[in-house]
């Protein structure tokens, strides 16, 4: 038996939106593998997602140096307008706020509580920014 072929991708990042007309299909950001089809010297040619057989290609001494290259004939629409050596990270935005525990952190630094002015008014700040924040 023979081995199997090895298989190389390049990356891309589909971004974050909504199928649809309205807020109830959020489809969340994702890493898109786009296999490698054929390598010379001056392009990596590979596989563009989406529907149909799409070829695309970047300039290999670029993204060999960078490790990202950007297409500048690509739409701003187009998940591989931004194409990556390696597998990208997507951002954390980090978790939400508890605002129970922020309210009972506010309430603990209250002057009638035994707190401080000072302390009671940094803890109402973040109380309120994390509120903010959650209504959005």
């Amino acid at each position: 038996m023979s081995a199997p072929a090895v298989v190389e991708y390049l990356y891309a990042i589909e971004a974050e939106g909504w199928d649809g007309d309205d807020s109830r299909f959020h489809r969340p950001a994702r890493v898109l593998e786009m296999p490698v089809v054929r390598r010379t010297a001056r392009r990596i040619y590979y596989r563009r997602p989406g529907p149909g057989e799409q070829i695309g290609y970047v300039d290999r001494q670029a993204i060999e140096e960078a490790g990202e290259v950007w297409r500048r004939s690509a739409g701003w629409w187009e998940p591989d307008i931004r194409v990556y050596r390696d597998r990208p990270t997507l951002p954390d935005h980090g978790r939400r706020p508890d605002l129970a525990a922020l309210r009972a952190e506010m309430a603990a630094a209250h002057p009638d509580r035994g707190g401080t002015e000072a302390a009671f008014i940094a803890a109402r700040e973040r109380y309120e920014r994390a509120r903010r924040r959650a209504a959005r």
